[in-house]
């Protein structure tokens, strides 16, 4: 048999042929009119039901994580915020998974998913946790795992975070193939896939999607039996819109419904993401605007046809803080309530801070996860790296602070705020691309599902998709 062709034009052509293959879905019986797919009709039929994933996952010690409530950050929001605000800040300790953080949970999924198939190994193209919950993941099934991971700019320098993570994937029995960034990455990923006849396990698909909701309603069935309600507020940290996306699931599943779901995402406006540049000038490389905007407004750019992870579908709110945040609030975890964890989860734990201090005394807010901690995921390491990188790191008011030139550290906790993004504008742009991509000849198959994709009214979308038109 010839061998196909390998250069990026031809492997690209040919990607979704790949994809297909390597997730054995067949997306297309979901899809009708010009645009519209039936979501709920794909996560029920490709996925797993909600008892189901409980078993895949308690069964290889993932999930069923404790809540810890953070009294002394709660003392330090009250003092901070006007008189009866002030709620009680807990964290869902997501970091005593086997590979430290939530991702274990679409891994465990994914991974099983894989061998019940008959696949020899699984692939997945992440820099991030993920990667470490695959290879553990595929270390307890018996599967082979590779993990191909966006590294180093063009000068060969990486981030101490991202290397980090390379370690706990090759010490987990991974092999990792390292890239330089750019569309490099995603042609290597389907080469692989194509060579290898591996799995998938993307961090999109409907069953990885899916092991996250065991966290959502988890969260309520621990609410429910501690403090008789469920909490009033969830905060996640909002990147590639997975995480989000199955803790909502599963708190509706619940019958949560009360609970208002918060996004939260570092902001990294101006720096672009698949620029080698600005690679290195990212302080934090998870859980950033650079991620959480483009993947909210189009989530089929990702490595399935289809993408499981819809966030606007589910986000009650959307919000920004800054690197200096997180870096304050890493310390403020550690020393005032004797807990080092790493900073995607501290990405939603300083918006939570902040958030707390709009809520009464009463309520309660959780952030639902923490990940590990390690060598590369330190404050210091990471502050050095910026001032390697030309960064101006001080101490000041964070609100001074410009992504990819300074870093600044709240001189005082009363400094951390939140900053609200427009969702109507990302509705609106999620509903622009699709009609660039798609068309502008609407069925009511596709205006009904560009409500569901924006939880808005049929008024305001045939509104959104008049104004947009006449744009186009």
């Amino acid at each position: 048999m010839a061998k196909l062709p390998q250069d990026y034009d031809s492997v690209m052509a040919r990607k979704n042929e790949v994809m297909n293959a390597a997730l054995s879905i067949d997306y297309s019986q979901f899809e009708s009119g010009s645009m519209a797919f039936d979501y709920e009709k794909m996560m029920r039929e490709t996925g797993y039901t909600l008892e189901e994933m409980q078993d895949i996952q308690y069964s290889v010690n993932v999930g069923n994580t404790p809540i810890l409530e953070l009294k002394n950050l709660t003392a330090l929001a009250r003092a901070c915020a006007p008189e009866g605000k002030g709620a009680r800040i807990f964290i869902k300790d997501e970091a005593s998974n086997p590979s430290g953080s939530f991702k274990a949970r679409r891994a465990a999924n994914a991974v099983y998913h894989a061998k019940k198939l008959g696949y020899k190994g699984v692939i997945a193209a992440t820099s991030g946790n993920y990667g470490a919950a695959v290879a553990s993941q595929a270390a307890i099934a018996g599967l082979k795992c590779i993990i191909v991971q966006e590294c180093y700019d063009s000068k060969g320098v990486g981030q101490p975070e991202i290397v980090e993570k390379a370690r706990k994937c090759e010490a987990l029995g991974a092999e990792v193939v390292q890239l330089t960034v750019g569309p490099e990455l995603f042609y290597k990923f389907i080469l692989l896939l194509e060579e290898t006849g591996y799995f998938n396990a993307s961090l999109y698909t409907p069953f990885g999607i899916a092991g996250v909701e065991t966290l959502g309603y988890e969260i309520s069935m621990q609410f429910r039996e501690k403090y008789g309600k469920d909490p009033d507020v969830v905060v996640c940290t909002n990147a590639g819109g997975g995480n989000l996306t199955g803790t909502a699931r599963g708190l509706q599943k619940a019958g949560a419904l009360h609970t208002k779901v918060i996004g939260a995402s570092i902001d990294l406006t101006g720096l672009h993401m698949a620029s080698d540049e600005a690679f290195n000038l990212k302080s934090c490389t998870t859980g950033h605007t650079g991620f959480g905007v483009p993947y909210a407004v189009d989530p089929d750019h990702s490595d399935v046809p289809r993408s499981a992870a819809r966030p606007l579908r589910y986000m009650d709110r959307y919000v920004t803080i800054t690197q200096g945040d997180v870096f304050y609030i890493t310390e403020c975890l550690a020393t005032l309530e004797g807990l080092e964890k790493g900073p995607a989860g501290n990405t939603s734990l300083a918006a939570a801070f902040a958030l707390a201090q709009e809520l009464e005394c009463d309520q309660m807010i959780v952030v639902q996860e923490t990940e590990y901690t390690g060598a590369g995921k330190h404050v210091q390491p990471q502050l050095s790296f910026a001032k390697d990188n030309g960064i101006e790191v001080r101490l000041g008011d964070p609100a001074d602070e410009v992504p990819g030139k300074s870093v600044i550290i709240p001189s005082h906790p009363s400094l951390i705020k939140v900053k609200d993004m427009d969702l109507d504008r990302q509705k609106k742009s999620l509903i622009k691309g699709n009609l660039r991509k798609y068309g502008t000849d609407l069925t009511e198959e596709d205006y009904q599902y560009l409500c569901d994709e924006t939880r808005k009214d049929m008024d305001w979308v045939k509104a959104a998709v008049e104004e947009l038109k006449a744009a186009l």
